[in-house]
């Protein structure tokens, strides 16, 4: 959150605008930057009709919580009002969607979406915006998750006429998800004293909602299963549900007019697009819709027809690699969804293609023709290796050869890294992939950040929060050779040596060694901690705790990062690969591997100048102080 007071108190600060200055400081302090104009004026706008309606209702004594952190999300709600139920004496929570929007109407094909004028796309209806909002809460705060009934939701359209936004009530309402505009300010006053205690101080049930702790996140593979079989497991929120949306209703308009398109769903790591492909792929699969889920990642893929397809062939068939269509029929797919599409590859023929198929036609080109429908979810600075030519750019154009429409989703609320944006904007800071260079790490109550002095300090480290019962896994830069898969029997060799400590890389392979999971199930099999993870295999997933060893490909000199291939031993780099490449390539890795932790990471480099930098760029937080 960025601020709380009684709705009292908000209203006098928002008076004489020292609230709007606090809001800007805690914006400035918490993300590590200053909000958008946008932001700041709604701040100023919406806020103030929200406090006085409250007071105006008698419920001055209400506790509001503004600009409110979802757990495990990098999402804000804009307000929650906390007090006492007037019948139950229990908790009772409002959340509050503030808009200010003076008309808005909904979509013609989907009342969840809606159109508002100053955007270009569709946008969710704040109905079920809100709704979805209350419903993540019940889920993931552990003081409301087994009382859902103490959370309701609403959306206030304060600047909205009742002709203009009428068309927004086509869709359920219920009490997670109501609207009410300032022509109905009155039904909105009593709503809120249905809701909350005049009498009773909002404060201690404030403290309760903030101190509650997060439940644990539903990981994609610990409920891959069940949603595809069974029903939706999780709660897609905003540009989530309206990617969601935008791709069903584009099936829905394939069917009717023989039509087709193509969608994009773009964005950073954990901002949700292997969940919104599941969503939609469970979906899919539960309507009976020739639909099938495609990536260029055999440890992805692998890992889904072991979880998700369990002793059930059928559902094993609708995980397929982006070669597996070569010589498929155009369209005899109605939705193909392309995940962890920024590894498309320039052709889809390999050293084993028959000649027969060897047409030198583009990938990208047999993926888009499968299907009525296809959709890419990509996140372009994830390209780490030569040749991936998965890019928004690449993809519209190949749509626009066949004349197709294409439309592309951002997605920036992200779930990953506990949510939090201001480590995310850390790590592409540091590595130089965007402008202004390394900052130094602020901590915040979301992502923990530690540096380790030797590699057996970080496995010691990881090993006790493994006997915590959190997950944890090392892995590295691609800057050791790999030996052969042993003889049977035989153990891994320790490739991966540094001083005294030595681990072997995780199994090459399909098959088990010694004990070791499959390179495929490295990130998800318990039994992967003992490897080190190199970015194949770390790619797409996430753990607890991430060990992230940077080796002597990446390393600081004076005032920059210098990249040396010729400190790499990944073999797709090859003499051909220009500079730049490499360099662009490696530090994609080291974002890629730097995001995978859910809870915490602990770095390491082999580079003693380099580990001095990151100390001190880290404030020297030693796991042995943690």
């Amino acid at each position: 959150m960025l601020f709380r007071a009684s709705a009292e108190t908000v209203a006098v600060m928002a008076l004489d605008s020292s609230l709007f200055f606090h809001l800007n400081e805690q914006f400035c302090h918490v993300l590590g930057h200053r909000p958008s104009s946008s932001e700041a004026r709604s701040w100023e706008r919406s806020i103030p009709a929200l406090a006085a309606a409250l007071n105006d209702a008698g419920l001055g004594k209400v506790e509001v919580i503004l600009e409110y952190a979802l757990p495990l999300n990098s999402r804000r709600v804009d307000a929650v009002l906390a007090g006492t139920h007037p019948v139950t004496g229990e908790p009772s929570y409002v959340v509050v969607e503030l808009k200010q929007w003076s008309q808005a109407a909904p979509d013609e094909d989907d009342a969840t979406l809606c159109h508002v004028d100053r955007y270009t796309r569709p946008v969710l209806n704040p109905i079920e915006q809100v709704r979805r909002y209350c419903q993540y809460i019940a889920n993931f705060n552990g003081a409301v998750a087994g009382h859902p009934e103490r959370v309701s939701g609403v959306a206030y359209l304060h600047n909205a006429t009742e002709s203009g936004v009428a068309g927004l009530r086509d869709i359920e309402c219920d009490d997670q998800g109501r609207l009410f505009t300032a022509a109905r300010r009155g039904e909105f006053l009593d709503y809120l004293r249905a809701k909350l205690s005049p009498t009773v101080p909002g404060a201690c049930a404030a403290d309760e909602l903030l101190s509650g702790k997060p439940v644990p996140s539903r990981q994609l593979m610990s409920v891959a299963a069940q949603e595809v079989r069974e029903r939706e497991q999780f709660v897609l929120l905003d540009e989530q549900q309206v990617a969601y949306r935008m791709v069903l209703n584009a099936v829905r308009r394939a069917k009717q007019s023989d039509h087709k398109e193509v969608v994009v769903v773009t964005g950073g790591p954990g901002t949700g697009k292997s969940v919104i492909a599941l969503s939609l792929l469970g979906e899919l699969y539960r309507q009976g819709a020739p639909a099938l889920h495609a990536t260029g990642s055999q440890s992805f893929t692998t890992t889904m027809r072991k979880v998700a397809g369990a002793r059930k062939r059928e559902v094993q068939d609708l995980f397929k690699y982006f070669n597996s269509f070569m010589t498929a029929e155009r369209n005899s797919l109605d939705v193909l969804i392309c995940d962890e599409a920024h590894r498309i590859r320039e052709t889809s023929a390999n050293r084993y293609t028959p000649a027969i198929h060897r047409t030198g036609r583009a990938q990208i080109d047999e993926l888009i023709d499968v299907a009525h429908v296809p959709v890419f979810l990509l996140d372009e600075h994830q390209v780490v290796r030569p040749g991936e030519m998965g890019t928004v750019a690449d993809i519209r154009a190949a749509a626009a050869v066949r004349g197709l429409g294409c439309s592309v989703i951002q997605l920036d609320g992200q779930f990953r890294c506990g949510g939090s944006d201001a480590y995310l904007r850390w790590v592409v800071r540091l590595l130089g992939l965007e402008a202004g260079g390394p900052v130094v790490w602020e901590p915040d109550d979301r992502m923990q950040l530690l540096i380790a002095d030797t590699p057996g300090e970080m496995e010691n480290f990881l090993e006790d929060r493994r006997a915590q019962g959190y997950g944890a896994r090392i892995s590295a830069g691609y800057c050791w050779p790999w030996s052969q898969l042993p003889k049977q029997g035989d153990p891994l060799a320790a490739d991966v040596v540094i001083g005294e400590w030595a681990r072997p890389w995780n199994v090459r392979g399909e098959r088990g060694v010694a004990g070791a999971p499959p390179s495929a199930l490295w990130a998800t099999d318990p039994a992967g901690f003992g490897q080190v993870g190199c970015v194949y295999t770390a790619q797409g997933f996430e753990y607890d705790w991430s060990g992230v060893i940077i080796g002597p490909d990446l390393v600081w000199r004076g005032d920059r990062w210098i990249t040396d291939r010729t400190a790499s031993k990944d073999p797709v780099f090859k003499k051909s690969t220009p500079d730049a490449d490499v360099d662009r390539l490696i530090r994609n890795t080291y974002k890629v591997l730097l995001t995978r932790g859910m809870v915490g990471t602990v770095v390491y480099s082999t580079d003693p100048e380099t580990r001095d930098k990151l100390r001190e760029l880290m404030g020297s937080r030693d796991v042995v102080a943690a």
